[in-house]
């Protein structure tokens, strides 16, 4: 074999390396994006679920204070520990969004 022949045959080799690496590296990526899209929805599912909870949460608030005629400080009494006040009047405040029909939520305040 000759010393062209054996320098193609070497540069072939270190191609064909590269192509495989490059190809198995796009594979590689394309998974952890599929697994990224994954965590994303469930994620966004979760934070979809606690906003309705909360809404749930805020229209039993209501009834407590408006059809019961409780203060909110005084529902939240009737709720344990689990609650704040500050929390309470977010809920409150989900609830009313919904019935007038405004769907904004500040995704920071919904956790």
């Amino acid at each position: 074999m000759g010393q062209r022949s054996i320098r193609q045959d070497a540069r072939r080799a270190a191609l064909d390396a590269r192509a495989k690496s490059r190809r198995e590296r796009a594979e590689r990526d394309k998974r952890l994006e599929d697994l990224a899209v994954r965590v994303l929805v469930a994620v966004r599912e979760r934070d979809a679920a606690v906003v309705e909870a909360d809404r749930g949460a805020g229209r039993a608030l209501r009834e407590m204070t408006e059809d019961e005629g409780l203060s909110v400080r005084e529902a939240v009494k009737w709720c344990g520990d689990e609650i704040s006040t500050r929390e309470a009047v977010r809920m409150r405040r989900l609830a009313v969004d919904v019935e007038v029909g405004t769907t904004k939520v500040d995704d920071n305040n919904s956790r």
